[in-house]
């Protein structure tokens, strides 16, 4: 696969707000499938097919324990696949955000 499909298959895990929001829930850590399915409106197979695309996308992992799996974040995977996209459209933008805005960093102006 090359960079710029494994780049095109993030994105279209990305598209779905529901996709997101399971990336955000899993910010704060690992999360086991039946915890993440509780907080959405949905059908645990549905739930089970947006898990399937996040992890076919590479933007998040899954391990077994015991009959429970459980979820995390790549977000190696996720910051490199949304990072090259921005270097590439807003290179600027990327250093003002390093620079300015990383928790605990010390901006240029400073």
């Amino acid at each position: 696969m090359t960079e710029t499909q494994d780049e095109a298959g993030a994105f279209r895990a990305l598209a779905d707000p529901t996709r997101r929001q399971i990336l955000e829930d899993l910010r704060d850590g690992e999360l086991a499938a039946g915890e993440i399915a509780s907080r959405f409106a949905i059908s645990a197979p549905s739930i089970s097919r947006h898990l399937g695309v996040l992890k076919g996308a590479g933007l998040i992992t899954e391990r077994r324990d015991g009959n429970r799996v459980l979820y995390t974040l790549a977000e190696d995977r996720l910051a490199t696949s949304i990072g090259r996209f921005l270097s590439a459209v807003c290179p600027e933008q990327i250093v003002l955000r390093h620079t300015k805005w990383r928790p605990g960093a010390q901006s240029e102006e400073s």
